[in-house]
Parts: structure tokens; sequence; C-alpha cells
């Protein structure tokens, strides 16, 4: 039984009207990095999930959650 991380990042960008390059640009990486995280390929640096989270004015855990595989 393993953990994977969810997360809304997808959902919480486009309610906000955000391109991942619009995203990108504002958290200081590549929209490719906002691509790979949105469809989970790429897990964040916790340093990257504060800065996604305070650019979309919610917090980490509304983006982030744990998930298990069982």
């Amino acid at each position: 039984m393993a953990d994977r991380l969810f997360n809304r990042l997808l959902a919480l960008r486009t309610e906000q009207g955000l391109t991942q390059a619009a995203l990108a640009e504002l958290v200081g990486v590549s929209r490719k990095t906002i691509n790979t995280v949105e469809n989970g390929v790429f897990v964040p640096s916790t340093t990257l999930a504060l800065k996604l989270a305070r650019a979309l004015g919610q917090p980490v855990e509304a983006l982030f959650s744990l998930t298990s595989d069982d």
C-alpha cells in the first residue's frame, strides 16, 4: 500500500483563469514544469508547492493531498 500525491493544481489554476505559462511565470518555473506537476509526473519540492499555493491564494493543503493505492 503506497501513498501517492494527488493535486488540484489544474482545477484551481483554471478556476482563476490562468494559463500554465502565466502560473509558471508567477512562480519562476517553466510551463512544462507546471504541466508535469498537474499530470502527476513530477512531485514538486516543498518550496515550489508553497509558491504555487501562494500564487493561487490557497493553503498548500488545498492543492496537494496524499491518497492510498489500495
